[in-house]
Formats: C-alpha cells, structure tokens, sequence
C-alpha cells in the first residue's frame, strides 16, 4: 500500500510527503501541499536544496514550550512558524521526553519496565484524542492546513512519529484514506526512526537498559494507532462525531480542506 514519499534531506528528520496518498475512488492526496516531519532544530537551507525548493509556506510545530525552546526550529525560507501545542496541558508525557527516558536505564526501568512503556506511550495516545488541549491544537492544525494560503504546510514534533503520526493519520482519515492505508503510513516511519535512535539505544543497552523498553520508546506500534482510534470511536462514535463534535472544526474548513488538498489519481 502506498505511503508518502520520503524527501532526501540530511538536516531534517524523517521529512516525508503525504502527496500521493490513495483516497479511494480514484482520488490522491495533492502531491506537495502538506508534509511532515521531525523538528528543525538542524535544518540548514543551503545543504538542503530541496528542502528550500519545496516551497513551504508555514511550518506546524505540535511540541512543548520546553521542546521549543530546548531546540527552536529553523525555518525554510519565506516560511511562518505556526504553534499547535497538542501536549500543553500535560507536557510531562512520554513523547516530549524521548532522549531522557533513554538516558537512565535504572530509572527508565524503574518508571517503565514490565511492560510499562508500551502501556505509557498508549495512554499518551489516548490523550491526543481526548484532552480538550489536544483537541484545540488538532484544530488548529486542521484549519492551517485548510487554508490555500498556508500552504505547502509541514507538520512536526520531536521525531516526527507520534504526535505527528496521530495528525497525519486523522489529516488522512478526513480526507478519506481508509484505515488500512492510515495504519500503512503511520508505521512506514519505523525505519527511519530506529535509525535515527539508535546511538541512543546502543548506549541504553550497553549501559544495561531493557530492549524492550527502548522499543517501545523508539518506534511506533500498531497498538499506540488502535488506542487512538478506539478513544475516537468510543467517545464520539467514530470520525464524523470526532471532527464535529471534539475537535469541532467548521463546515467551511473542512470543504476547503477536500478542495485544497484532493485530486484525481
């Protein structure tokens, strides 16, 4: 199944296009109007040609004030930084701490062995979905990227894969990607993440850290989208009750939404 395509860029992470996506019945999401990604803290414009050729016009950062402020991003040129803080009223949650919880093994085990961190980074997922903060910040995000004159847009947390893939995988669900092609997408990152981790969990493990806790730090699985989903589908019977009635975004938005980013395939 189709996911997006990744961007070569060697100064941000996991930079990836969610253009081309199939949305059923001969439809695609249109190719370079809204991308994701980890943070930009390192992008270098003038190394990364193709990052600045993309055009972007408005950058989405879901992260933490101390996020923020602990590695500001660097924005492509002629970009505006947007900020949709979807952890705000509980900035403390396992996504926002990724390397610290890889830096003690005793106390990672301590706070996160017997299964713990799986059960951790679900709850935080559970979260995104039902605290009204992430739900304000999801409509932010919504209407930016519904707006033609936001556009290209690029969304981004820490890592580019769970706050990120939550916003990617509720974009797609409302443009209507089915589920299969969402969970396809949400896990396409895992490559590219453990990657990118692993001179974290090599000095983890080395230092006596539980693999299994630092795979459920550095990888999204199947279980943190289905926690999602069933919290959607629980509290508001499903996509439509969500977009109307939890993130409450308009009916004016969401028509420029499918207008905007909707094409032939």
């Amino acid at each position: 199944m189709q996911t997006a395509r990744a961007v070569p860029a060697s100064t941000v992470l996991n930079l990836r296009d969610l253009g081309g996506i199939a949305l059923g019945r001969g439809r695609r999401v249109r190719p370079g109007a809204v991308l994701r990604s980890g943070q930009l803290s390192g992008l270098d414009a003038a190394q990364d040609s193709e990052v600045a050729a993309l055009g972007i016009r408005t950058v989405v950062d879901l992260r933490t004030a101390d996020e923020r402020s602990a590695a500001p991003d660097r924005l492509p040129p002629g970009a505006r930084l947007f900020v949709a803080d979807v952890l705000g009223d509980n900035p403390g949650v396992a996504p926002a701490r990724l390397r610290a919880l890889l830096a003690d093994p005793v106390e990672a085990q301590r706070l996160l062995g017997g299964g713990k961190a799986e059960e951790m980074f679900a709850g935080t997922y559970r979260q995104m979905v039902l605290s009204p903060g992430a739900a304000a910040a999801h409509r932010a995000f919504v209407e930016t990227v519904a707006d033609d004159r936001a556009r290209p847009v690029l969304f981004h947390c820490t890592a580019g894969k769970d706050r990120t893939g939550w916003a990617a995988a509720l974009l797609l669900m409302m443009l209507g990607a089915s589920r299969e092609a969402v969970r396809a997408e949400f896990l396409a990152v895992n490559p590219v993440v453990r990657a990118a981790f692993a001179p974290y969990v090599r000095d983890f493990l080395d230092a006596g850290g539980d693999p299994e806790i630092a795979s459920a730090i550095s990888e999204v699985r199947p279980r943190y989208l289905d926690t999602a989903l069933d919290a959607m589908d629980e509290r508001w019977g499903g996509l439509e009750g969500y977009v109307r009635d939890g993130l409450r975004i308009p009916r004016a938005a969401l028509e420029r939404l499918l207008d905007g980013l909707v094409v032939p395939a």
